[in-house]
């Protein structure tokens, strides 16, 4: 077996050469506003805890990412710097399918949910921010003594739940547009798949030992769903697969660790995790900026009456004596007029993109030195922006007005110079329009469809009567060619009324077909299908052959009023000589 991943860490390999090889370079993305996670894999007693905590002497994965990321955040956020950056931390597990806030224990299962933007977000989830190292320790050392852990053959402190440390990078901008960004860096320590003939487990042990399979195996069909391209991918089947869907084929930088066992008794649980990891290897992911505009952060301003109404309304507003006189303006407007207005109010419907074009013509202009308020602090350009196009509106209903009375005086005119059309029409209305003629269709001609053998026959005996059936409602109407009028029978009495040589010729066929024909030419047969070919055929290898039509009713599973409604559906088409399809 030949496996190929990017990392190797072997027995002598030290806590520093797999965060240094592995983790450290992905903390850069936080401060870009993107996401990254970490995952340890593997079964029960290989090492994943060790893995992520570590020890006082070798820490692991967790510390070491939490002190880089802290002083990262510190030298980025120092003054003259433009980002503004604080860090929180959130630590959690899921327990049997639910999940459980270990900063505060006392808060219950908390629900998973969506936003608008496919973010993935606990509503109720403990936030605390951290500064420094020592601030993470006074919060997440309390935190791992509610994790839950249990004894079990192999592992005497083993993980009995997911635990995962969630950890936010806020960045704000310090100047203007004052973007925001927001990074979450997951840490997930998993719990190891068990072999419960192994572990010994029993009563809570055993099912909690089935809840962590079952979410461990979800995870494996996600992942083979996500290399494979289906159009569903299962991440609602466990909570842990739900929480991790920006880790997995998501928008996050994920590494997976996955820690194996040298012994002879994991070689199977080995070679599960290291397949995993092959697929896992496989899946895509497309990291993006989570940025963001603030707002309401710029200064309000104060707009006079002028202002709000925009130049065509106050023209309007003024009285028709000011207009004649040139009076000017009132010098103050009401105090009720001036208020204080957000210079991004009006933008809030706006197209993000437009928005973000307005922005950067807006420092654009900064750069350059001009002074005053900035260029969207002016609710008045973007009414001038809808005068213009209400105006243009206006114009274009005009030019259709225009037309329309061409148009009239052109029907006008073509009426004045044919007097019968001006003595049928007003002068005041238009021409209606050509209406297509409607044509009824004629009713459709009936023809009945005989039989060759029968035309023949009457051609050779013209003085032969042939009958045919006709279904009509729930009785059946026996016509002859040459009577005019039909004679009305039941269905009870029908052969009584077809010709013996007709009658006997049809059922002669159905017998030859019955004793010698296959499953596949019994299925020509109306009311014959599948299953009831096969039992005729069954019952004709045990019994020998058919020695009348009404032997059928011997067949097991058809009766006697099947056996009715068959002679009636076959025997006039196989006595014509024609065979009908399979019903």
């Amino acid at each position: 077996m030949d496996y190929r991943f990017d990392a190797f860490y072997g027995e002598r390999s030290s806590q520093q050469d797999i965060y240094a090889g592995s983790v450290q370079p992905i903390l850069r993305h936080l401060l870009e506003g993107q996401n990254a996670s970490v995952l340890a894999y593997g079964p029960t007693g290989a090492g994943k805890t060790h893995t992520m905590l570590g020890s006082p002497e070798q820490p692991g994965v967790i510390p070491r990412a939490l002190m880089d990321l802290l002083q990262l955040t510190r030298e980025e956020s120092a003054e003259g710097r433009p980002w503004a950056l604080s860090v929180t931390m959130s630590y959690l597990e899921i327990y049997q399918e639910k999940v459980l806030d270990l900063l505060e224990p006392s808060s219950g299962d908390l629900v998973i949910r969506e936003d608008c933007r496919g973010n993935i977000l606990i509503p109720g989830l403990t936030q605390k921010p951290i500064t420094s190292f020592a601030d993470f320790e006074q919060h997440f050392l309390p935190a791992s003594r509610n994790r839950t852990v249990g004894a079990t053959r192999l592992n005497q402190r083993s993980s009995r739940s997911h635990a995962v440390l969630l950890v936010k990078v806020d960045q704000r901008e310090r100047l203007a547009p004052f973007r925001q960004r927001e990074g979450k860096l997951y840490l997930i320590d998993l719990a190891g798949s068990e072999d419960n003939r192994r572990t010994g487990n029993k009563g809570l042990r055993l099912k909690e030992s089935g809840a962590i399979n079952t979410s461990l195996f979800v995870l494996g069909k996600v992942v083979d769903a996500l290399n494979q391209g289906l159009p569903r991918v299962p991440y609602r089947d466990s909570k842990l697969t739900r929480l991790l869907q920006d880790s997995l084929g998501g928008s996050a930088h994920s590494i997976l660790i996955a820690n194996i066992a040298p012994e002879r008794r994991f070689y199977l649980d080995t070679v599960s995790a290291l397949n995993f990891a092959a697929r896992s290897k496989e899946v895509i992911n497309r990291p993006f900026t989570n940025e963001s505009l603030q707002l309401h952060v710029l200064a309000p301003i104060k707009l006079s009456k002028k202002e709000l109404l925009g130049p065509s309304e106050a023209k309007r507003a003024r009285g028709p004596e000011e207009e004649e006189t040139g009076s000017p303006e009132p010098p103050a407007a009401p105090s009720s007029a001036s208020q204080k207005l957000s210079p991004l109010q009006k933008l809030n419907s706006m197209d993000p993109a437009m928005v973000e074009r307005l922005l950067s013509l807006d420092r654009l202009l900064g750069s350059q030195g001009s002074q005053g308020t900035p260029l969207l602090s002016t609710p008045r350009r973007e009414r001038m922006v809808l005068m213009k196009t209400v105006e243009a509106k206006d114009l274009e209903i005009e030019r259709l007005k225009m037309k329309q009375k061409e148009l009239e005086a052109k029907v006008l005119a073509q009426e004045a110079t044919d007097p019968k059309e001006k003595e049928n029409y007003s002068p005041t209305m238009l021409r209606p329009l050509a209406r297509r003629t409607v044509t009824v269709a004629k009713p459709l001609k009936k023809a009945v469809v005989m039989p060759l053998q029968l035309i023949q026959e009457q051609a050779a005996y013209p003085n032969a009567e042939i009958h045919i059936l006709k279904k009509k409602g729930r009785k059946r109407k026996l016509e002859s060619l040459d009577a005019s009028e039909p004679e009305e029978k039941g269905e009870d009495c029908w052969e009584l009324q077809i010709s013996p040589e007709l009658l006997a010729h049809g059922r002669q066929k159905i017998l030859d077909l019955l004793n010698e024909g296959s499953a596949r030419d019994l299925r020509s047969l109306q009311r014959i299908g599948q299953k009831k070919a096969q039992l005729i055929v069954g019952w004709r290898e045990l019994h020998g052959p058919f020695s009348q039509v009404e032997d059928l009713e011997r067949v097991e599973g058809i009766s006697g009023k099947q056996m009715e409604s068959f002679l009636k559906a076959n025997i006039l088409g196989l006595a014509a000589g024609q065979r009908c399809g399979p019903s």
